[in-house]
């Protein structure tokens, strides 16, 4: 049995929540210092000291380790994996602080290229189809990064929503520039509307908005982002290739909000809070966004099943809508000038 077949058959400790790696590359050949920190960066290592990196003790991480140990090895180097646990010094807490940070770093990153990619798209009164295909191809290899990140997110970094969020917004923007109309189905009772899975705020705002003025009997569904063949009767939101979706620069909940509650003035004071949440460009600034902010994280933190998610922001947002449509009612009306 070679080293890398002992390797394989080798178990780390379960009761130890990290793996560490403790390594000294030789100083020949140059380029294996390059291809180990390039090894370890793609397998969301996180170094915690020279040549000792960290990642939770999972079985692709031992994968991965055990894969980059054997080449340091063979090529006259010296690695040990171990399995740890903290007694003093570092713990749990910080490492995962670490991994978010890491995680989030990255997310970062390749947002700003989206959002930039987002900028650069014509404006429908100038179509520019060489310069839309372009930023389409771009995007759809950020998505396939994003993905990659994703893989080495093991803490369920903050980023990411934001992430997929842009790369949703942009696709959309793509598909309905500002001021095109979808030709979306009007729900039957019981419709079962379709979403992407792991909802945060513009979903659980569309989700109210849907069984509160388009159809009180609506059910939901939750589904990976890409890749979902709908079945027959089912309307999809806020998600790829959705009859209900961002258009231009609106997100979900203000195109809902257009078709099915457009004469409600709290129903559009809260659409221009979802807006600035989801949209992240701070265009209307009202002073209760950062309270449903702060509610609506709550929410997410407390629990992570969908449908309870949902339940949950439909008494947030039932209140809210009560307490605006009541602050519009009691404001006095304003004289007409001519």
């Amino acid at each position: 049995m070679n080293d890398l077949s002992q390797l394989n058959h080798q178990t780390a400790d379960a009761s130890a929540p990290w793996l560490l790696l403790i390594h000294q590359v030789p100083p020949k050949p140059d380029y294996l210092r390059v291809k180990v920190g390039r090894a370890l960066q793609a397998a969301g290592a996180i170094a915690i000291k020279n040549s000792v990196y960290a990642l939770p003790n999972r079985s692709d991480a031992r994968r991965a380790f055990q894969l980059l140990r054997h080449e340091i090895v063979v090529a006259g180097g010296d690695a040990t994996i171990a399995a740890a646990s903290w007694l003093d010094g570092l713990d749990d807490r910080a490492l995962r602080d670490m991994f978010r940070a890491s995680a989030d770093a990255g997310y970062a990153e390749l947002r700003k290229r989206v959002d930039e990619l987002a900028r650069d798209l014509p404006q429908p009164d100038q179509p520019q189809p060489a310069a839309t295909k372009r930023i389409a191809t771009a995007l759809a290899r950020a998505r396939v990064q994003a993905a990659a990140l994703a893989a080495t997110d093991f803490f369920n970094s903050p980023g990411g929503a934001a992430l997929e969020a842009a790369i949703a917004h942009a696709e959309a923007s793509i598909r309905a520039p500002a001021g095109t109309a979808r030709l979306a189905p009007a729900p039957r009772r019981g419709t079962v509307w379709v979403t992407r899975a792991d909802v945060h705020v513009d979903r659980i705002a569309s989700a109210w908005l849907i069984r509160r003025f388009a159809d009180q009997e609506a059910r939901f569904k939750f589904v990976p982002p890409r890749g979902y063949r709908p079945q027959p009767g089912e309307i999809r939101f806020d998600m790829f290739e959705a009859e209900y979706g961002h258009e231009g620069d609106r997100c979900t909940f203000e195109v809902l909000a257009r078709r099915f509650a457009p004469e409600d003035p709290a129903v559009g004071a809260i659409a221009e809070m979802v807006h600035d949440l989801d949209i992240e460009d701070a265009r209307y600034r009202r002073a209760e966004t950062p309270g449903v902010a702060a509610l609506l994280a709550g929410i997410v933190a407390g629990t992570g099943d969908d449908d309870e998610r949902i339940a949950r922001g439909h008494g947030l947002f039932d209140g809210l809508h009560a307490a605006l449509g009541t602050a519009t009612a009691t404001q006095p009306k304003q004289r007409r000038t001519k």
